[in-house]
């Protein structure tokens, strides 16, 4: 489980961490569970991306399906938030 790893890290260290996950996930090809802002990170390597608001899901599927084309109100704006910064 990786708990938001980069929220922490000097911007230049980010894309570092993030290419070693990638790596893990990709040659050992293992489930792993990640909280994540990095939602371009996300669509590239997740199979599936939930969106939880107070502790509940409220929306579940592809990244494709989440993150591309939110049926979710909250998870739309949250979308466009984060696109923002």
């Amino acid at each position: 489980m990786f708990d938001e790893v980069t929220s922490a890290l000097d911007p230049e260290l980010v894309g570092e961490v993030l290419s070693v996950i990638r790596s893990i996930a990709h040659e050992f090809q293992m489930t792993m569970l990640l909280v994540t802002h990095e939602m371009k990170f996300a669509q590239d390597i997740a199979d599936r991306v939930l969106f939880m608001e107070g502790g509940r899901i409220v929306a579940d599927g592809t990244p494709g399906e989440i993150l591309l084309n939110p049926q979710n109100e909250r998870t739309r704006r949250f979308l466009q938030l984060v696109e923002q910064r």
